[in-house]
């Protein structure tokens, strides 16, 4: 199956797209083939960001993109987490910012940077000074729109007083919901969508159960709390009732899952990670249809908010996410 019907974002165009954090763990070879693959299925957004590998994903995924097929691809990344010996911290100050995209402009191997994101608040910097720098790009024609992630309601309030805020980043899936509290309703408020990643939870919401003795020692699922021995088998069992639902309707669990994220009342651009040709088929797949309001409803019944056993990331990384200043952790 290939993409066909136009997006509800035009300037997205696929209304879904492939993220590419893998492709810094993959061989040239093998990323070239995934991304030809999305391509040739439709999918024209493609996210990344410069801490993805310390910048291998964003060198990956330049030299993957054809140049025949630039002009209709939109190339995401992102900046504004800095992975240091010990830990990672933030940097949301405007000299970052211009330099950070520099660096990605080279490594993509493009002239301009079709969405460059904010990753993280920087609590540092105030939010009109980093939006200001990401405009200025804009304006020099770096880059031709601007996002932010893992955002609060009040500070993106702020950020498009300064400036469009073409897309918000967040986690957002069966799994974790959080997003519908507040920033889904404000980003709808302003028609903005809202880019999920991470909608298929790091596999949980997949066929495949995770045994993670046979995991690679750097997958990223060792340090998630999701997948930790406490959590991991109430999780899977919660997952069941995916592939149960799944398996009636003739479609793998995760397509399941993405087309309820397409299918609800806000718009909702899911960007799962594709590490074979038959993820991108099964995620393309997965928009061809859409759900009735009753089948949404009966699957966020299976999943209510707060189902998922653990934290969506260990303290460190949580306490970098945009929070409201009454809400706790």
């Amino acid at each position: 199956m290939r993409l066909t019907e136009p997006a509800r974002d035009d300037w997205m165009g696929s209304g879904i797209g492939m993220g590419c954090m893998g492709l810094s763990t993959v061989d040239k070879p093998t990323a070239a083939t995934l991304v030809a693959s999305a391509i040739d299925h439709g999918i024209t957004l493609f996210d990344t960001a410069d801490y993805y590998g310390q910048g291998a994903a964003e060198e990956a995924l330049g030299a993957a993109l054809p140049r025949s097929a630039r002009e209709r691809i939109v190339v995401a990344t992102k900046t504004g987490i800095v992975h240091g010996a010990r830990r990672a911290s933030l940097n949301g100050s405007p000299e970052h910012i211009r330099a950070a995209c520099e660096g990605s402009l080279a490594r993509l191997g493009v002239e301009r940077i079709g969405l460059y994101y904010l990753a993280r608040i920087d609590p540092a910097v105030p939010v009109e000074e980093s939006v200001g720098a990401l405009a200025d790009l804009v304006h020099e024609g770096k880059v031709e729109r601007i996002g932010l992630s893992e955002v609060a309601p009040s500070t993106l309030r702020r950020a498009c007083a300064v400036h469009p805020i073409a897309a918000v980043q967040s986690e957002y899936s069966l799994f974790e919901r959080h997003v519908e509290d507040g920033v889904l309703p404000a980003c709808t408020e302003r028609g903005i969508p809202l880019v999920a990643y991470r909608p298929l939870t790091l596999g949980l919401l997949t066929d495949t159960r995770a045994v993670l003795e046979h995991l690679q020692p750097d997958d990223w699922r060792h340090r998630d709390p999701r997948h930790g021995p406490a959590a991991l088998a109430q999780n899977h069992r919660t997952a069941a009732s995916l592939v149960a639902a799944a398996r009636e309707r003739g479609l793998t669990a995760a397509a399941l899952a993405l087309r309820w994220l397409k299918s609800g009342p806000h718009r909702v651009v899911p960007i799962p990670g594709m590490r074979s040709e038959e993820h991108v088929a099964d995620s393309v797949g997965a928009v061809g249809g859409r759900l009735s309001d009753s089948e949404w409803h009966f699957l966020a019944g299976l999943f209510p908010q707060g189902c998922a056993v653990g934290d969506r990331y260990l303290r460190p990384m949580l306490d970098m996410v945009d929070v409201e200043p009454t809400e706790v952790g």
